[in-house]
């Protein structure tokens, strides 16, 4: 009788939990949450995504008038970051990697700096820092050489009147850009048949900017498609080079670029913004109007913009002597290679090798 009793009590024990869990359960159920809302994709194969590559590689050569604005990501590790005014540029860059950057004071007109590389080497000259003369050189240096032992100790000393105050603030926006960080984002290079291509895809939670700020369906999950290009090491292992996303919402859109270094750390991070038409022909059309530029090692990002898409001159032959630009201003001239086998050379002994940083300015 106890044991049948002990039987009673636990399955009536039971019930009253199943019930509990089907009264709650309803509950749950009827209860309402906010989600971020999931937006229909379009599917595509690998090789649709490469020609997509290749149909932007199309573009040789590009000469442009452009909208430039710089940001100093120095701080981003405490959560701040400067904005600096729109400066006017003008860009020319051809194959296999070479640019031209003309860089102008907004509304003033004046020339702060010049720059070129011819795929090796690139050379800036800075013309105007608001007065003093003391930041006006030119600069010499190698694309793939590494100058973070070398910091240039720009400053600004304020006061003057405003077209110097606003010479002077683009002076430390721009003279420490190197014009080889902006040939890939504007010339994608083809795909290569040497190479070794994947495809996955990938969801991102994001917020939708046509979207007001307070609305429920802001919030929204995005889909990509990651292309990857691995290049093929001499002793048989693959290394990523490059990486593709493609916007798979309403269509199939190349949104972004990332280049790695030999070590699988990014090197560029390129978004592609709103697509148009550029030149005055059909035949460019569904680029991107709109390309930010950002450098996780040099502690920046670049947002370029046209100016006029219609007046973009593409597939024009440029000489390669306009990519090499000459010291007509005879400024002070900083060869930064003979700087940093100094900076190593003395290393040992200098006060500069204690902090790791050695200022030639």
């Amino acid at each position: 009788m106890k044991h049948s009793r002990g039987n009673f009590f636990q399955g009536g024990t039971v019930l009253v939990i199943v019930a509990f869990l089907c009264l709650t359960g309803c509950n749950l159920v009827k209860k309402e949450s906010k989600t971020p809302v999931l937006l229909r994709t379009e599917t595509a194969e690998k090789t649709d995504l490469m020609k997509e590559v290749n149909r932007f590689a199309r573009v040789g050569s590009m000469r442009a008038k452009m909208d430039l604005q710089f940001e100093d990501n120095s701080f981003a590790e405490f959560g701040t970051k400067e904005k600096y005014r729109t400066a006017d540029g003008e860009i020319v860059v051809q194959r296999p990697g070479m640019i031209l950057l003309k860089v102008q004071a907004p509304f003033i007109r004046t020339d702060i700096a010049q720059m070129t590389s011819d795929g090796v080497n690139f050379r800036v000259a800075v013309l105007n820092d608001g007065g003093s003369g003391k930041y006006k050189k030119f600069v010499k240096g190698t694309n793939t050489a590494d100058y973070s032992r070398l910091q240039q100790n720009l400053t600004t000393n304020g006061g003057g009147n405003g077209d110097a105050k606003a010479v002077k603030e683009n002076v430390n926006a721009f003279v420490n850009l190197r014009p080889q960080h902006f040939t890939d984002a504007m010339l994608v290079r083809p795909t290569d048949e040497n190479c070794v291509y994947t495809h996955s895809s990938i969801f991102e939670i994001e917020d939708d900017i046509t979207v007001n700020s307070k609305s429920p369906i802001r919030k929204v999950m995005r889909g990509y498609y990651l292309l990857d290009e691995f290049v093929k090491l001499d002793d048989g292992a693959i290394r990523l080079a490059r990486r593709f996303w493609f916007d798979r919402v309403g269509g199939i859109r190349l949104a972004r670029q990332q280049i790695f270094d030999t070590i699988g750390e990014i090197e560029s991070d390129i978004v592609y913004g709103k697509e148009g038409k550029l030149t005055e022909t059909s035949e460019y059309q569904n680029l991107p109007l709109e390309i930010q530029v950002t450098r996780p090692k040099e502690k920046y990002a670049m947002k370029l913009r046209y100016q006029s898409p219609e007046a973009v001159l593409i597939g024009r032959k440029f000489s390669e002597t306009v990519f090499v630009l000459q010291n007509s201003w005879n400024l002070e001239e900083v060869d930064l290679d003979k700087r940093l086998a100094e900076a190593k050379v003395d290393q040992p002994t200098s006060s500069a090798s204690k902090t790791g940083v050695t200022r030639y300015q």
